[in-house]
């Protein structure tokens, strides 16, 4: 720590770099010291910018950090979480803000470290099918970089995430259940524990396929929502690009045939690449928003990847099956450009729905439970959804099993703030008792940590705070969140 007693020598009286008023407020010689190690155009305290920096896409309230920090370098992140460490500075990281469970809601107080200006793909290995990338590096960006390539990244959740958030909080999406989550796509990551010391999870510069050697670094890191460390960089396991694709879309008389067509194209090993449920709700939000005159009745937006011949054969078997539970003829989506306004509309549904309800904010469910109990909960959802006089869509990954309650929220509307609560910790719980989670892609965030201990039980919830409490003695990672 050298360097830290160097670079602030004689800026802080004894008791330490933060003074923490009434307000929670940093000490101006505490903020000076962020500016020394990233450069004074790189710290902001200003009120707007905190606020922004406190919330994310969920109704949790916003939180807003004690200051912002933009680092350029691992190096510089270091620094930042050695200087937070030695003073007690609860720390925060923040990528694009896109996050569901409140996860950069800074309850404490404390620095948040932006890592959006950190944005280089540092290492492609086309041979390896892998590629390094810093935490600003978005799913949109690196798949343009990759475009001439012959390869992609296939995991989509919809925003335009950054790639560490998304490791970050075990993220997947439509792609998943043909390509997997991120889970299954991050081979090493560069993560700077809370004490400012660098770790690479899967050893310095290595992207193998698989290993066996000592314990699943990586695998602990994805998915732990800021609160072990922060990522700064991410090696990513690379696919190559579908020789053809198609798209289309089926309508059905039912929630349930809808479902039943989905496990049954699955069981028949029909290796769909994406396979999406909107229930009438979504599909007549998404016309709305969208400008498209599609069935206002359960649908199916699904999509094949391969060669000619294969497509030819996924879509024979799955438009049987999806005809033999009453579906309509499936509409076909062949060029780029169909494609492309099917699947913007579709993960443009979270706007959709929030433009029919001006003046609410939505909160989603992420429930996911074995395929086949599929058809039970999402038919189950959609009635008690009816009956709650709640306003709300379901939607979701039904090829993995996983789906969402979109609900609008009336944010002043504590009465509601609560139907909203009650329905879905009921539906966390019915998905606990079908041997499913309560958690797909979301994360735990804020909300779910009751519904966690339910799910993994009292021993496993000890192990998971002892690891905590070992890579963060103090509770300074990302506090409030998952434990």
């Amino acid at each position: 720590m050298a360097w830290l007693r160097a670079a602030t020598w004689g800026l802080f009286p004894r008791r330490g770099y933060c003074s923490r008023g009434s307000q929670g407020q940093l000490s101006p010689s505490f903020v000076e010291a962020l500016k020394i190690v990233v450069g004074d155009p790189h710290v902001s305290t200003a009120a707007a910018v905190r606020e922004h920096h406190g919330q994310d896409e969920s109704v949790h309230r916003c939180q807003p950090p004690d200051a912002v920090v933009w680092p350029q370098s691992a190096e510089q992140v270091s620094r930042l979480a050695a200087l937070c460490y030695s003073q007690r500075v609860p720390m925060v990281p923040f990528g694009t803000g896109t996050g569901l469970e409140g996860g950069v809601c800074a309850v404490q107080g404390g620095v948040c470290v932006n890592l959006t200006h950190m944005d280089r793909i540092t290492e492609l290995n086309p041979e390896d099918f892998s590629v390094v990338v810093e935490p600003g590096v978005t799913r949109k960006a690196l798949n343009a970089h990759l475009r001439d390539t012959g390869l992609w990244f296939p995991v989509d959740p919809g925003a335009d995430a950054s790639l560490c958030g998304m490791a970050a909080t075990g993220a997947s999406g439509t792609n998943a259940v043909r390509y997997g989550t991120m889970r299954d796509n991050v081979l090493n990551l560069e993560v700077v524990l809370p004490d400012g010391r660098l770790l690479h999870t899967a050893g310095q510069g290595r992207h193998f396929r698989k290993s066996a050697a000592g314990y699943n670094l990586t695998g602990l890191f994805v998915g732990s929502e800021g609160t072990l460390g922060l990522i700064t960089s991410a090696t990513l396991r690379l696919h190559p690009a579908p020789e053809a694709t198609v798209a289309a879309t089926c309508a059905f008389p039912s929630v349930q045939a809808a479902v039943d067509s989905t496990v049954q194209i699955l069981q028949a090993a029909v290796p769909v690449a994406r396979i999406e449920f909107l229930d009438d709700v979504a599909m007549d939000a998404c016309n709305r928003y969208s400008k498209l005159n599609y069935p206002v009745a359960p649908t199916l937006f699904l999509e094949f990847h391969g060669s000619q011949q294969a497509l030819e054969e996924q879509r024979q078997r799955a438009e049987a099956i999806t005809q033999d539970n009453g579906g309509s003829q499936f509409s076909w989506a062949h060029e780029a450009e169909a494609r492309k306004q099917l699947w913007t509309a579709r993960h443009n549904i979270w706007y959709a729905l929030l433009a029919a309800s001006p003046g609410c904010k939505g909160y989603s469910t992420d429930v996911c439970v074995p395929i086949s109990r599929l058809p039970e909960i999402l038919v189950q959802a959609k009635e008690e959804l009816k009956v709650s006089g709640l306003t709300g869509a379901i939607l979701g990954h039904v090829g993995d099993g996983n789906f969402h309650c979109i609900l609008m929220i009336h944010p002043d509307d504590a009465e509601e703030l609560h139907r909203v609560k009650v329905f879905a910790e009921g539906l966390g719980r019915r998905a606990l008792a079908l041997h499913g989670t309560c958690t797909g892609e979301h994360g735990i965030g804020m909300g779910k940590r009751q519904l966690l201990q339910e799910e993994v039980g009292a021993v496993a919830l000890e192990t998971m705070r002892q690891l905590k409490v070992t890579l963060d003695p103090l509770g300074l990672m990302n506090p409030g969140k998952v434990l």
